[in-house]
Parts: structure tokens; C-alpha cells; sequence
């Protein structure tokens, strides 16, 4: 009787095991979500299992400390990856396990569209919250990045390359621009340059701003490039608007003192290109720059049909011609 006792007690015991154990591993593969709004978990380098476990747990992504061990005890091999981990929805604490196993980390995504300038990006930066503005601006004023490959540039306006990049948290001014300066470097090894890189750089953002009709580029290229030859003023808008962006005085239109400015960066007033970039050009632009059609044209002004395309002329009569029917077109789409 006493055998037959140990065995029931025996298989008792083997029966609540093997139930703990079920229930145990159904706990581990139950999702679970001990949180309100998304959760943004910083993961340091060097952090151990435990103080992980311990992370997750307070945060509520994990039920315990020991579900994220358990998974972490059945799959020993994979390695822990530091960084910043965003959750928002219930998962499973293996889910959990294998986002930090494989390095899932949470990273902001910011477009700076082609043209724009280093106080468009600081306002794009700003406004998603990334970075303070004036912290960009200041690390964008600093040539140190590019003095190498363009010993003259002023700043890094021009060579920080539109594109989208990923952020973390902890990205700082100094990091991004570097990014973008090496991307950058690397479009500019692509394109097989022949031309000196700020003297390309800078015809090239003047190109960027100009127009946004990419069969256009290098016909605005050849206007500019014409323009310069012949030792004419460019008389270019965008580079006025530059200017008064730089002395603060901006107003969201040209008026005409700032076409009487004497700033350097105003083309009315000074021949040959600015001292430096305008804003930041595109693939498209570098290459306008780089092989400028070859045309006569001295002028362009744009189609009064709002298309986006401009009209070019070799001669004044036909460009006064143009910009006549450009303003009649104003005056019928005003009225």
C-alpha cells in the first residue's frame, strides 16, 4: 500500500511539473502589453541579462524579470544588441527577446528634400522634434568636415546631400552633418567629376533653386555657365534670398533693397558666382553642373502656364518678349 502511495504521489508530483512547465511555457509565448503609451527602452552597452530583464519588466513590456530570462535561458547562444527599442504593441516575451537579439532598434526617419538650405533643414529638424535648430545651424557652419575635399567652402551648406536618414535620440548635430557630408562625398565620387568641387557645387545650387524640372538643369547649367564666360551678372533670385537669409532680414518675398544689397551672395549686385553654395543640390543638379548643355542662351524666365518650365532666349528682345507674356499670364491667374 505504501508503494502504490509513492507512486500516486510520485506522479502527482510529475503531473503538477509537467503542468507548471505548460503553463509556464504558454506564459512565455502570451502577449503582453503592462503599458499605456509607447514605450522607448534605452538599452546601455554592456548592460547583462539581468539588468535587461529588469528594464523591460519596470516598463511593463515583460509580465516578470524571469519571463525574459526564460527565453533568454532557451535560446543562450544570441547575442544582446545595446540601443534604443521602441514598443507599442502586446508581444511575446521570446518577440521581445529576439527584437534585442537581433538589434530592432528604433531609430527617428528624416527626409531633407533636394534645395533645401541649412536653415530648411534646422526647421525641418526642429519641427519633428530631432534636434534644437540652432544646434544644426551651428554645426552646419563649421567647414572643418569638408575642408579636405573643398579647402575655400565657408560653411557646409551645399555638401550636406538631400537625402532620408535615421536618427537615434542620442544623434548630435556634429554626427549628422558628418553623415551627410560623407554622403556627400561618396555622390560626388559617383558622378566621375572633371570640375573643381566648389566652383561645381555652388553653380550646381544655383541650378537646384532655379528650377524642378529635371530635363531643364542643364539648360539653366548653360545660362549660368554663358552668363559667366561673358563676365555677366547671374541675377539669380534665389542667391538675393540667400543673402537676406544669412543677415536675418527675410521677409518672405525680394524687395527691392534686397536687390540693392551688398551682400556678397547677391548676384544683382556682384559677377560671378556667390562665395559659396545657396542650398544643398541633388544628384541631378551636381550633374547639370558638371555637363552644362551646350547652347547660346543668356536668359530664362518662366512659362506663364504655372507648368514649371521656363522659357530661354539668346537674345534680349526675345527674353523682354518672354517676360511680358509672363506677366500678362500673372495678371489673367491674379484676376
Amino acid at each position: 500500500m505504501a508503494r502504490r502511495a509513492m507512486k500516486r504521489l510520485a506522479f502527482t508530483a510529475l503531473s503538477l511539473g509537467a503542468a507548471l512547465a505548460i503553463g509556464a511555457f504558454s506564459s512565455l509565448q502570451s502577449p503582453y502589453r503592462g503599458f499605456d503609451k509607447e514605450v522607448i527602452l534605452d538599452i546601455p552597452r554592456g548592460a547583462g541579462t539581468r539588468q535587461i530583464a529588469r528594464q523591460l519588466a519596470e516598463a511593463g513590456v515583460v509580465r516578470s524579470q524571469w519571463h525574459f530570462l526564460a527565453a533568454r535561458a532557451l535560446q543562450p547562444s544570441r547575442a544582446l544588441q545595446a540601443g534604443e527599442y521602441q514598443f507599442l504593441k502586446p508581444a511575446t516575451a521570446f518577440e521581445v527577446y529576439a527584437r534585442i537579439a537581433r538589434g530592432d532598434i528604433f531609430y527617428f526617419e528624416v527626409t531633407f528634400p533636394e534645395g533645401s538650405n541649412l536653415f530648411d533643414m534646422a526647421h525641418i529638424l526642429e519641427s519633428k522634434g530631432i534636434l534644437p535648430g540652432a544646434q544644426f545651424i551651428d554645426a552646419a557652419r563649421d567647414p572643418s568636415l569638408i575642408k579636405d575635399l573643398v579647402p575655400e567652402a565657408p560653411s557646409l551648406e551645399g555638401y550636406l546631400f538631400p537625402a532620408t536618414y535615421r536618427l537615434t535620440r542620442h544623434t548630435t548635430a556634429r554626427q549628422l552633418t558628418r553623415d551627410m557630408t560623407m554622403r556627400f562625398r561618396r555622390a560626388w565620387k559617383e558622378l566621375n567629376p572633371t570640375a573643381p568641387v566648389h566652383f561645381t557645387v555652388t553653380l550646381a545650387s544655383l541650378v537646384e533653386k532655379e528650377t524642378a524640372v529635371g530635363g531643364e538643369r542643364p539648360l539653366v547649367a548653360s545660362v549660368f555657365h554663358n552668363r559667366l564666360v561673358k563676365g555677366m551678372k547671374l541675377d539669380c533670385d534665389p542667391t538675393t534670398i540667400y543673402a537676406a537669409l544669412l543677415e536675418r532680414r527675410y521677409r518672405g518675398t525680394i524687395y527691392r533693397s534686397d536687390l540693392d544689397s551688398r551682400n556678397p551672395y547677391n548676384t544683382y549686385q556682384h559677377a560671378g558666382l556667390p562665395p559659396g553654395p545657396i542650398a544643398n543640390p541633388g544628384m541631378k543638379s551636381l550633374a547639370a553642373a558638371l555637363r552644362p548643355a551646350r547652347t547660346a542662351h543668356l536668359y530664362f524666365v518662366a512659362r506663364p502656364d504655372g507648368s514649371g518650365g521656363h522659357v530661354f532666349s539668346s537674345a534680349i528682345d526675345a527674353h523682354n518678349k518672354a517676360v511680358a507674356e509672363y506677366r500678362r499670364g500673372q495678371r489673367k491667374t491674379n484676376h
